[in-house]
């Protein structure tokens, strides 16, 4: 069925809003507020109880974890504290110790940079032998995807040699895909772009354009939609994934010239591009559940505490929150940290029950601050 869309104005974060930078230099002065993204119509009542109607969050206080780091694209929090961190176009890992400091755990072998492309998305997964790391990143003529084991202790974190377990993902200037992420079921989740190549978005044996699932070692994962690596389709440029507490699974992706989105994820669903970009109401393919204009988001990565889905803007230079219930939007979507930090790249939910993020100001694209770019810690408060 056809849905409807609808706009209206949106609030702030708690008492001190924030904000987000995105994919063209930001303003000089902080953004002011801005109408709300389109989000389709549902049966869904509206919130009530925050946390206690359905587990939703919203930002509160904001502090500093690491500073100076260089394109960071990937922040993957560890136990005790600290973090690994990619850095995209020197193709660094770097690790934020128990103590705070900063250093270089090593270089990922293989990167090419150039254009969007590098070292982009870091998952940690612990298997027989030990904590592996995987890693995506562009090589001489393609996207890979590798993993190593993270070796030592926390504060001088190593990594062994590296085995490819993807190859062959079509690479570009732009249109990269490159987020990594091991969902509830223990398969690794890996986001393509179209590379440039819209058609791929359609071919389910192409690897471009998709939302792939895997085997830790890199096959197939069983239960796959088309018999192959292949999850989801249709998808023009995804940088975010992430599960909520009912089990759900959300990406964002960036659109073309009207509309970026949040789309909910389902095995062997097709989201439309090239065929169409935003809500269509086309058969046979399926709509996002919110859209925004591009200088409104320009996504990048996602995370989700509770029923909270909470998206990183670069062009959009804020932090989103959307509050879900059973696969809808619930209410509107909240802008949050709007022109205060610049280009926002990743938001991950870290164990403390807080958010961390990373400003992306240093890749060319933003206009760095002083210390940038940085690690950020938000803390949550119940919604409602």
């Amino acid at each position: 069925m056809r849905r409807e869309a609808r706009r209206a104005a949106i609030g702030l974060f708690g008492a001190a809003a924030l904000v987000v930078t995105g994919c063209t230099p930001p303003p000089a002065a902080p953004l002011p507020s801005s109408p709300a993204p389109t989000v389709v119509e549902s049966a869904s009542p509206a919130p009530t109880a925050g946390p206690a109607a359905g587990g939703w969050w919203r930002t509160g206080e904001v502090s500093t974890l690491a500073t100076g780091l260089a394109a960071p694209w990937s922040v993957v929090p560890l136990e005790g504290g600290g973090a690994l961190i990619s850095q995209r176009d020197d193709g660094v890992v770097r690790e934020l110790g128990p103590d705070g400091a900063l250093r270089t755990v090593g270089a990922i072998e293989g990167v090419v940079s150039g254009g969007e492309s590098g070292l982009h998305g870091l998952a940690l997964h612990v298997e027989e032998g030990g904590p592996m790391l995987y890693a995506y990143f562009g090589a001489q003529n393609d996207n890979r995807v590798a993993r190593m084991p993270l070796l030592g202790e926390a504060g001088s974190l190593r990594l062994g040699p590296a085995e490819v377990i993807l190859d062959g993902v079509p690479r570009a200037t732009t249109h990269n895909g490159g987020r990594l992420a091991f969902g509830p079921d223990g398969y690794l989740y890996v986001t393509t772009g179209d590379a440039q190549e819209r058609d791929a978005a359609q071919d389910v044996e192409a690897l471009g354009g998709k939302i792939l699932r895997l085997r830790p070692n890199g096959e197939p994962a069983p239960g796959n939609p088309w018999g192959n690596a292949a999850w989801s389709i249709g998808h023009r440029n995804v940088q975010g994934i992430a599960w909520t507490s009912d089990g759900r699974m959300w990406a964002s992706e960036f659109g073309q010239n009207a509309w970026d989105e949040l789309n909910l994820v389902e095995p062997g669903a097709n989201y439309g591009w090239p065929l169409v970009e935003g809500v269509a109401g086309r058969q046979g393919l399926v709509d996002p559940v919110a859209v925004w204009t591009p200088d409104e988001a320009s996504p990048s990565g996602i995370a989700a505490r509770g029923e909270t889905v909470f998206m990183a803007g670069l062009r959009g230079q804020r932090l989103w929150a959307v509050h879900t219930r059973d696969g809808a939007v619930v209410g509107d979507p909240v802008a949050a940290l709007a022109g205060e930090r610049g280009r926002f790249r990743d938001v991950v939910a870290a164990a403390d029950g807080s958010i961390w993020m990373l400003t992306n100001n240093t890749d060319g694209r933003g206009q760095p601050r002083p210390d940038d770019d940085v690690l950020l810690r938000i803390g949550l408060l119940p919604a409602g």
